[in-house]
């Protein structure tokens, strides 16, 4: 036999293999509950953001249903896999704030005249999609990549499109649904202000912190409304 090709593979790939194994042994049967997000990190000696990925995954392909508040039920021992290549919402975000983060500063030494008010306006797209109760992303999408065009560096500008645009992909819009709500949203907005303010002042290192600030609350904000539903499971379960 030939030999075949190893490749590296995603560590929440690995973890949702393990639980997939475990739901279709019988180990979990449809209708119980997972342990929750915590115990399991704990348990595989991983992160708990890499836990939450494998879920995201597992529930995307329907064998499980997290549901905020009360735990994450199995539902099926059978479903669709997922592409093996596929980035975790919580990875991506993070090299979004490692890239972002520094064109931002250099977004604040641009000597492009449209920047700002360009910036500014995505700003009010934002505002006005919140106001109308939907989900800003034409305005979140045009204010990232408006700034990593202040680059001028076109390997950058097609980096960020494709890192950006993972966000319509099944995972990231799964994770979505859970946790950005109204609230959410102004807290981005708002974090970006701070963002066009530090650029129209044209400081780079207040550009810098406020991009990778915002990111960061971005990761938070996915990762703290997760938690609040494994931490009321956790708290279910010792009763």
């Amino acid at each position: 036999m030939p030999f075949q090709p190893i490749e590296p593979r995603r560590l929440y790939r690995q973890i949702a293999d393990q639980l997939r194994q475990l739901i279709q042994s019988g180990e979990f049967a449809v209708g119980s509950r997972l342990p929750p997000e915590r115990d399991l990190a704990t348990k595989m000696g991983v992160s708990r953001p890499s836990v939450r990925e494998a879920l995201i995954a597992l529930e995307v392909e329907g064998l499980i249903e997290v549901r905020m508040g009360s735990g994450i039920v199995v539902i099926g021992r059978e479903g669709v896999r997922l592409l093996d290549n596929a980035h975790g919402p919580l990875e991506i975000i993070r090299a979004r704030q490692l890239i972002e983060s520094e064109l931002a500063a250099l977004a604040a030494r641009s000597t492009d005249a449209a920047l700002v008010p360009d910036l500014l306006e995505t700003l009010s797209d934002m505002e006005a999609d919140i106001a109308a109760s939907t989900l800003p992303i034409r305005g979140d999408r045009a204010f990232h990549i408006r700034i990593a065009q202040a680059s001028d560096n076109s390997a950058l500008q097609a980096v960020i499109t494709q890192l950006f645009d993972e966000r319509y992909g099944q995972l990231f819009t799964t994770l979505g649904s859970h946790f950005e709500r109204e609230n959410t949203w102004k807290s981005a907005l708002e974090e970006h202000r701070v963002v066009v303010k530090a650029i129209a002042a044209k400081d780079p290192e207040m550009a810098r912190a406020a991009m990778s600030g915002h990111l960061a609350q971005s990761h938070e904000r996915f990762s703290a409304g997760w938690s609040s539903a494994s931490d009321t499971d956790t708290q279910r379960s010792h009763k």
